[in-house]
């Protein structure tokens, strides 16, 4: 398999798993059949960013979009894209837009639909607990 395509799978992982906050880049560069060190020089090379910055950046665009469209707090927001952090994502979040993630969403909402209510986007996004009684929650529902 080539490089490209090597590089490309553990591309798409990060795509699919970006909200996982567990993602590390041993995990990652395993999808590449890379050792951990090789990984971030050959993404770089192709990519132009090192995993974890382009890691960053689908999170903040995920982040953005909850926040213009999605009736959560920001640190709702926060551990639904991926960090465990506010303070962390919040620093992010203003060095990619310019704005905190506050004036963010003061700026733009407002300019389309209604916002989404919380539940309705924690649920969509899988931000719900899926301990034992969340699962005998579900079956008594089903009853």
């Amino acid at each position: 398999m080539d490089k490209v395509r090597q590089l490309r799978l553990a591309k798409d992982a990060m795509d699919r798993e970006w909200a996982d906050p567990e993602l590390d880049l041993v995990a990652v560069a395993a999808h590449a059949g890379y050792s951990r060190y090789h990984f971030v020089r050959a993404f770089k090379e192709v990519y132009g960013e090192t995993p974890g910055q382009y890691l960053t950046h689908r999170r903040i665009e995920r982040a953005e979009e909850y926040l213009r469209v999605a009736n959560l707090t920001v640190t709702e927001i926060c551990h639904l894209v991926g960090f465990s952090s506010l303070g962390t994502f919040s620093a992010k979040f203003k060095a990619r837009t310019g704005l905190s993630p506050s004036e963010y969403r003061e700026k733009h909402v407002g300019r389309g639909a209604a916002l989404i209510p919380g539940c309705y986007a924690m649920w969509w996004a899988g931000g719900f607990p899926q301990g034992p009684g969340a699962q005998r929650n579900s079956e008594e529902a089903g009853r």
